[in-house]
């Protein structure tokens, strides 16, 4: 197989989590269709774990969905997930970066429209590497940009960041909750637990939960599909699940939560009162 370095990188930029990995939702393909760049993205994030001295190879594969054929760049970057959920990338190493371990099959590709391209690259964590988590993302970027309508007809394009997880040797998550508070999230009081990652991989709660608000009404609840990175705290909404073809329930404050979420194996027990 051939494997080319990452090192072809552009400036920094900024987006929304859920522009980078689909709301983080694990189960969706990640998809752009802005103008000059159509493409579908699967997996939308990478979960793995990989062993110092040999070398991870993973599949990424873009479905080109334009009516021409597309030219994308592929490259890799650091990024910081920021305390209003949202993710910073940037081309700069990071100080503790391990895109020195990646390498990527190419560094520009054309798909014909309706094709689909099987990308590799692959990580190799150094003999030696303690227990840790490797941390980056995979951009594709088109390279076919559209011209924007308007006074200024400035050229537009698309991208999608990819993360990828690597947990090397033992690495794992240790999560606990260090408060519980309500939020305004989405311009509505939503119940948040501040969760404290110990550990030196990242966690994502899980789980359903019982809650039962000021008049009574019982909902089935779940956590946020939030990343909790190590040595970090950081707020999960707690929301009711709406049931199919129904909307989501309206919540009367004060809100009492029960029940155990889930991290793994683990069990987080949770009994707490929210209110404004």
């Amino acid at each position: 197989m051939p494997i080319a370095s990452s090192k072809s990188l552009i400036r920094a930029s900024r987006a929304r989590l859920g522009w980078a990995c689909t709301s983080v939702l694990a189960c969706l393909p990640v998809v752009s269709q802005a103008q000059g760049f159509a493409a579908y993205i699967t997996p939308p994030r990478f979960e793995v774990r990989a062993t110092p001295g040999e070398p991870l190879r993973q599949v990424l594969e873009i479905q080109h969905v334009g009516q021409q054929a597309g030219r994308f760049r592929i490259y890799t970057s650091d990024w910081t997930l920021n305390p209003d959920n949202s993710v910073t990338f940037s081309t700069d190493l990071a100080a503790d970066s391990c895109r020195p371990w990646v390498a990527i099959e190419k560094r520009e590709l054309v798909i014909e429209p309706g094709a689909r391209y099987r990308y590799r690259f692959e990580i190799t964590p150094p003999p030696g590497t303690t227990a840790r988590e490797c941390r980056f993302a995979l951009m594709i970027e088109g390279l076919d940009a559209a011209r924007a309508q308007g006074s200024l007809d400035l050229p537009v394009g698309g991208r999608i960041g990819v993360v990828v997880y690597a947990v090397v040797g033992d690495a794992a998550p240790l999560l606990e909750i260090a408060a519980t508070r309500v939020a305004m999230v989405d311009g509505k009081p939503t119940a948040v637990v501040e969760v404290r990652n110990r550990g030196n991989a990242h966690g994502r709660l899980e789980g359903f939960v019982n809650g039962t608000d000021a008049s009574g009404a019982r909902f089935e609840m779940a956590p946020a599909d939030l990343p909790i990175l190590s040595g970090e705290t950081r707020g999960v909404a707690i929301t009711p699940v709406a049931e199919e073809g129904k909307p989501t329930p309206e919540i009367r404050f004060p809100l009492t939560i029960k029940g155990n979420l889930e991290w793994g194996k683990n069990r987080l027990p949770l009994d707490a009162s929210f209110s404004p």
